[in-house]
Order: C-alpha cells, then sequence, then structure tokens
C-alpha cells in the first residue's frame, strides 16, 4: 500500500514535545536488506537538546557520536545503549538545536515474518516490537543507518496509517484515534538527569499493547 511520506519540513518544527506526540499513530517503515517492515508509530519520548540533562547534547558536547544530532531535523541518530541495544532516534528542529525524539515501540502491521526473524522469536506477542531496542532490532535498523535521511527509502515515517492484517487480538490499535488515547508521562531510566528525569516528554497509545512500559 502506498503511502505518503512526512517531509524534511515536518521534522524541522521548533517543539520537539509537540512532534513527540505528534508522532503517535503514525506509520514507521523499513527497507533494510531489500526486505520491507512498517509499523504504527506507539511510544516516543522528547529530548530537547542543550539544557535538556536527560540528553546527549545537553552540555553542547560536539563529538563523533553526537555530531548528526546538530544537523537540521528529518535524520537518524542511533546510537548504542549498553553495548548491547540499536536505540533509533530522530533529529528535529532546525541546525544545532539538538533536539531528537526516542522511538520506545511501535505495533506491528507488515513483514511481521521478517521481524520475528530478526528478533529469532517464533510468534507474536507485544516483546516483539516493544521497546527502543527491540523495535531497532526488528526493524533491522542500528548504526550503519545514523544520518539516514528520513525522506529517503531505507527508513521513513509516513502520515497515512498502513492497513494489514490483524493480529489476531493483539493488533488494538485503531486508525483513527482521540487525544485521550494518548498518555503522557516522564521519560523512562534517566534517573541521572536530576530535575528534568521529571520533565512529563514520554507519549504513549494507551489502546495499543505494543506499550514498554504503562
Amino acid at each position: 500500500m502506498s503511502t505518503t511520506k512526512l517531509p524534511a519540513s515536518y521534522y524541522q518544527h521548533d517543539d520537539v514535545v509537540f512532534l513527540a506526540k505528534d508522532l503517535i499513530g503514525k506509520t514507521i517503515v523499513s527497507m533494510v536488506d531489500d526486505q520491507r517492515t512498517s509499523a504504527i508509530i506507539t511510544e516516543t519520548e522528547a529530548y530537547r537538546g542543550v539544557g535538556d540533562k536527560a540528553c546527549h547534547a545537553h552540555l553542547g558536547r560536539f563529538t563523533d557520536r553526537t555530531k548528526i544530532m546538530y544537523e537540521t531535523g528529518g535524520v537518524a541518530y542511533v546510537y548504542l545503549c549498553y553495548g548491547i541495544h540499536n536505540l533509533f532516534n530522530i533529529i528535529t528542529n532546525t541546525n544545532e538545536q539538538a533536539d531528537a525524539i526516542l522511538i520506545r515501540a511501535v505495533e506491528p502491521v507488515d513483514g511481521i515474518d521478517v521481524m520475528l526473524a530478526r528478533r529469532g522469536k517464533s510468534t507474536v506477542d507485544k516483546t516483539l516490537t516493544s521497546g527502543p531496542g527491540n523495535f531497532s532490532k526488528a526493524f533491522g535498523l542500528d548504526r550503519s543507518h545514523y544520518g539516514a535521511d528520513l525522506t529517503g527509502d531505507t527508513v521513513w515515517i509516513a502520515s497515512t496509517p498502513i492497513t494489514s492484517t490483524p493480529l489476531s487480538d493483539l493488533a488494538s490499535t485503531p486508525l483513527n484515534y482521540r487525544s485521550e488515547q494518548i498518555t503522557t508521562s516522564k521519560r523512562i531510566g534517566i534517573d541521572y538527569a536530576e530535575e528534568d528525569k521529571d520533565l512529563p516528554w514520554r507519549f504513549y497509545l494507551n489502546t495499543s499493547k505494543f506499550v514498554s512500559k504503562r
């Protein structure tokens, strides 16, 4: 099914928190090793560049790892967490702002057999793509996709939901949802961020089973 890719201008909005919430319900697609996977975004976290103590760029440091964060919005920032998990982030805002959105969970739609093989699983359950590391692995995304253009043909986000064969009782996400179906909470795993650990910058679709933590 054809979809409409979000344009570069979408990612250059100056409010990363707004974008993190707005991405809930949109469709993310990857085309890796000639294998297409797609899913509905169900959980995100916003990181507001310099000054946000939970953000890699909070001290304005420009390193080999963080340099992509200072680019104009619309590219991917992928980094290794705990030496194990590749975490996929979207860079937003304009040049030098270093804002980012972490994709924490998605609800599978197409290419589910590919996701299962990549995750070494035989059956679908919510852990297939819940949690940022699980999502990245299921979608074939790793540090080789650092800097990927989100308007390109490897990984992109579409404004139009994709329909497919339902995942029995797991496919709970409606194609049309209301604002009250999006829950706002504190971000996860950032106790080091002092007062910024309590910022309500995590969003998830509460009608979906594919969420890392409620």
